[in-house]
């Protein structure tokens, strides 16, 4: 029989605040001390007080109104009620049956053309504290506890692991321009959780449910969420029943295992918070945010294509990443060739980033850099091959271009009279390649324009050199 696959995902994401949410230790927890950043808020002490961050509320708001979803006037923080060692309160402030914000979408794409995904709610809570587990003994680090995390609820909108991947990866992007959360997976700054469950094609009933945790990269997603099809796939063909279970993604075996039985709500005891009162968001204030919110991604994208005139492909991949778009509009600020730029950066500099495993932040080639190399090629200083040779010296040393041009004795030979010395001198040396072009072997003009690029390591002026070729060889 054949299946649909039902999927919603839900997706925890640290916020990049100065402090955490109810306490004024630093939120900037990755790499510290263990248990340098606390105090008695976030460590659960009793008799004290939480105090509600009001940029981690902005944040949530800006990321609901990019979600396009309605903000509540009036929320409320609850607790919920669970006992594991790295939740000192037992319970954990979060939101339940009234959230920040609610009844969202986010359009994806994908080869069948766009898809909008619902969400169901946007909400806030504090993070848990993270555990190590050492030599038989289990350690706490109390530095994340209390961190703001903000919690995406996707509606069960995607059919297939590529949708959900194409989901998260859409959503992260969001997050990222907003800069409201790094979005790091590997750093567990972006963490998410996916429901799948099975129906038959045509049906309209859903399964049951189950939940699939330990996603800890795009690629985990993707090979967890493709097994769990394929293992509840294979228990309703030999008639037997999906259990409502929570699994574990196992990166080692590839497979995904049972945790443990699906806790339900009611098992949490939600109640509101006693100890903060119901938060109240004034449309005064969410209007100012929304004119405050940056460009997103979608719409960047489709001003490239109609300011730069750049293939959607192309505006795609510039846009993906918030800090490769500003690097390409800079550069175009410089060199005004929008393609010409794109070329570059999506060709020479992706290589070099991705052969050292560099983000574009860490380069040392600043925009105007760029595009100073790319105007000795317009002006035919150099040529394209020696320009990416430089290229590559400006990426190790930091260098600009004409300076590594000069120090080396790059620069591009044009003078039609030195070219044609060695056009002549190359000819009479091979006067069987000459004869069987006149005869009308055509394909030999590359070979003799390479031969007389040898001659000149490359620095002779390959149109030039073309156009002279044609001309002696007649």
């Amino acid at each position: 029989m054949k299946y649909e696959a039902i999927i919603g995902m839900e997706v925890h994401a640290e916020l990049l605040t100065q402090s955490k949410m109810f306490c004024s230790c630093s939120a900037d927890f990755f790499g510290a001390e263990p248990n340098t950043l606390t105090c008695p808020v976030c460590t659960g002490m009793p008799g004290v007080l939480p105090v509600i961050n009001q940029k981690a509320i902005e944040y949530a708001v800006m990321t609901a109104l990019a979600l396009h979803c309605e903000i509540a006037e009036a929320s409320v923080f609850s607790r919920k009620n669970y006992f594991y060692p790295d939740l000192p309160k037992s319970y954990q402030i979060s939101m339940y049956d009234l959230p920040l914000s609610k009844n969202g979408w986010l359009e994806i794409e994908l080869d069948s053309g766009s898809k909008r995904i619902g969400i169901e709610r946007v909400h806030l809570e504090e993070d848990t504290a993270k555990l190590f587990h050492v030599d038989g003994h289990s350690l706490v680090d109390f530095n994340r506890s209390g961190v703001p995390l903000m919690e995406i609820v996707s509606q069960p909108d995607m059919r297939s692991a590529d949708e959900a991947y194409t989901y998260l990866t859409k959503l992260r992007q969001i997050l990222r321009y907003l800069g409201v959360s790094s979005g790091d997976m590997e750093k567990g700054a972006m963490r998410c959780e996916a429901n799948v469950s099975l129906r038959p094609m045509g049906s309209t009933e859903y399964g049951t449910k189950v939940e699939v945790k330990n996603l800890n990269s795009f690629r985990s997603v993707k090979l967890a969420l493709d097994y769990e099809i394929q293992r509840q796939s294979r228990i309703l063909d030999e008639g037997e029943s999906i259990k409502q279970v929570t699994m574990g993604w196992d990166e080692n075996q590839d497979v995904t295992v049972v945790q443990r039985s699906k806790e339900y709500a009611h098992d949490y005891r939600y109640f509101p918070e006693p100890d903060l009162p119901p938060l109240s968001i004034s449309r005064e204030w969410v209007e100012e945010i929304r004119s405050k919110l940056p460009e997103l991604p979608a719409a960047r994208r489709d001003r490239f294509i109609a300011e730069y005139g750049l293939s959607a492909y192309d505006a795609g991949i510039l846009t993906a990443d918030k800090a490769v778009a500003d690097y390409f509009e800079a550069c175009v600020k410089a060199y005004p060739q929008a393609k010409t730029v794109s070329n570059w950066i999506t060709g020479e500099l992706f290589r070099l980033l991705k052969e050292t495993e560099t983000n574009i932040e860490e380069i040392r080639i600043t925009p105007a850099a760029l595009a100073e190399l790319l105007t000795l090629v317009e002006k035919d200083t150099i040529n394209q091959n020696t320009a990416k040779a430089v290229l590559g010296e400006m990426f190790k040393s930091g260098r600009v271009a004409a300076e590594i041009v000069a120090e080396k004795g790059l620069a591009q030979i044009s003078d039609a009279d030195e070219l044609g010395r060695v056009i002549d001198e190359m000819i009479a040396a091979n006067p069987d390649q000459a004869a069987e072009y006149r005869a009308g072997k055509e394909r030999l003009l590359g070979w003799f324009v390479g031969q007389a690029m040898k001659a000149t390591q490359g620095k002779a002026n390959p149109q030039l050199v073309t156009e002279l070729l044609k001309e002696k060889l007649r």
